[in-house]
């Protein structure tokens, strides 16, 4: 977490070390999902496991841990797979981080009518206004958000966006598998 804020909250601390570390595994990255673990509960529950994710050295106040999960199947739609999705209590929140296209707002109106998901999907990639973008969206199991947006062409930690509420769907996806 070399360039995360202290001042941040915990939660923004976790999303912020995910992208730094799947910024350090480059683009065109699969999807990755995350368990955030209590990193005091986990030091208390699982003292061998703290020591093989090196946090015998964290600091005692409260903070989250990402424990990155199995790799998200490509043959299903994610919101499929987040459906199937459950946590055990020990889990107190999860992250995804996904890379998508985005087009400018300014680009809605030049969208051709009828066109299904896959012709929209090349429309898209063939739009010279298009950017990509990896999203990193953490919720917690009390409703808690955050997630960061970093840009291919401005790809540098100081030019990551963070905010509650830059992703709202994915959001509220991560937060529907903690729904009983």
């Amino acid at each position: 977490m070399s360039n995360t804020p202290m001042a941040a909250s915990p939660l923004t601390r976790a999303v912020l070390e995910i992208d730094e570390y799947v910024s350090g595994l480059g683009w065109d990255q699969p999807s990755r999902l995350f368990a955030l673990v209590d990193t005091a509960r986990l030091r208390a529950d699982q003292p061998s496991l703290a020591d093989r994710l090196g946090l015998q050295d964290e600091p005692e106040s409260s903070g989250l841990t990402p424990i990155e999960q199995d790799e998200i199947p490509t043959d299903q739609p994610l919101d499929e797979f987040l459906g199937t999705i459950a946590w055990p209590d020990a889990v107190v929140g999860c992250a995804l981080v996904v890379e998508r296209l985005m087009l400018p707002p300014s680009a809605e109106a030049q969208v051709p009518q009828g066109l299904n998901e896959a012709k929209l999907a090349q429309w898209v990639a063939e739009h010279p206004d298009r950017q990509e973008v990896r999203m990193t969206v953490a919720v917690l199991r009390d409703g808690s958000r955050d997630s960061a947006l970093r840009l291919r062409e401005k790809d540098s930690t100081t030019e990551v966006l963070t905010g509650s509420d830059l992703v709202p769907g994915l959001a509220e996806a991560l937060t529907a598998t903690f729904e009983e």
